[in-house]
């Protein structure tokens, strides 16, 4: 039978109001009944319920993150970084894997209730704005990533056509004109948010550059933004008549899938094809070439959603919903610096 706060009262010799004010950590206890106290914890293996704990102060101190891809390294970062942020605020981050798909995201928000998390911070990809309808007893939310709805949720994000414009400016200076764009994606029949901006960027730099929009450059109908779609793609671009002399890929999984197909077709990089990454994931700092990339600031990602999100949980932020663009910036690296 599992020891409970009476059983470890009598075996520290102390009120069971003693005991529960050491397991909430309350200041009102000597240092020596403290450590009285937790021997007798540890030796009866008693565990404190968590359930009680909750009805008590009114909060589970658990947050919930869904992400759409728990295999792309860049919503693993923004996790760490998450959950970096939430402990020094002393909660803990619970992962929720909603495969992008509308049903997962809406069981997010319907399925966590309140007497689990706190509060959510969701990267959508398929939601409708009515799945994000605020309804009585509804926990807290702040959005991440691209897709802008009317509701009254705090939303954290940056500027993915500035960015894009950027990347595809930097491979013109270096003298490109061929420059393909590796990323529009698909889901549920319907390309992304973040592909849309970013070709766009793509789109205003070439055309602010006068150079030719042509659509045999640009990749579309990507299922995923893995390394595996990204070296497909790649074979197909290097299969035209007039291959491109640069890729802009949306994602840095798509510009290391590049990077292995043009090393094993011969070409060298960036002397032939330069390429350009987007997310700063870790990986890319140790490709060979190391690979040009956008880096967003994602420990202000995680720190500005926790913050914001536990604003909301604890009453302090009580104005109108903010969307906030956190900056970005391009990091140069091997993949288009010639010599």
């Amino acid at each position: 039978m599992a020891a409970t706060l009476k059983d470890v009262a009598l075996k520290a010799g102390v009120s069971i109001r003693t005991v529960s004010n050491v397991v909430n950590d309350y200041p009102y206890v000597t240092a020596e009944v403290r450590e009285r106290v937790k021997a007798a914890i540890e030796e009866l293996q008693y565990q404190p319920n968590l359930s009680a704990r909750y009805l008590r102060k009114g909060h589970s101190q658990l947050l919930a993150f869904a992400i759409p891809d728990i295999s792309n390294v860049y919503f693993s970062e923004i996790a760490n970084a998450i959950i970096s942020a939430a402990a020094t605020r002393s909660y803990t981050v619970l992962i929720d894997h909603t495969q992008g798909k509308r049903d997962n995201e809406r069981a997010v928000l319907k399925g966590l209730t309140p007497h689990l998390i706190d509060g959510v911070i969701l990267s959508p990809l398929a939601l409708e704005p009515e799945d994000l309808q605020p309804r009585v007893g509804s926990i807290p939310v702040v959005l991440l990533g691209d897709r802008i709805y009317d509701v009254p949720y705090d939303h954290v994000t940056y500027d993915n056509v500035s960015a894009a414009r950027t990347a595809t400016q930097h491979l013109i200076a270096t003298g490109r004109r061929r420059i393909a764009a590796l990323g529009m994606q698909e889901t549920n029949a319907h390309e992304t948010e973040t592909s849309r901006l970013r070709l766009r960027g793509y789109t205003e730099a070439l055309t602010q550059a006068g150079l030719p929009i042509d659509p045999h450059l640009i990749i579309r109908g990507l299922p995923v933004y893995s390394r595996s779609t990204g070296a497909r793609a790649m074979r197909y671009l290097l299969s035209l008549d007039d291959p491109p002399d640069a890729i802009f890929c949306f994602n840095d999984h798509l510009a290391l899938g590049v990077l292995r197909v043009v090393y094993e077709a011969g070409y060298r990089v960036p002397e032939d094809i330069a390429v350009v990454g987007f997310d700063d994931i870790e990986d890319s700092r140790y490709a060979v070439p190391a690979l040009t990339t956008i880096a967003p600031d994602k420990e202000r990602i995680g720190d500005l959603a926790v913050a914001f999100l536990l604003g909301r949980i604890h009453g302090t932020r009580n104005g109108p919903p903010e969307r906030v663009e956190v900056p970005c910036h391009l990091v140069i690296r091997e993949s288009t610096m010639k010599g």
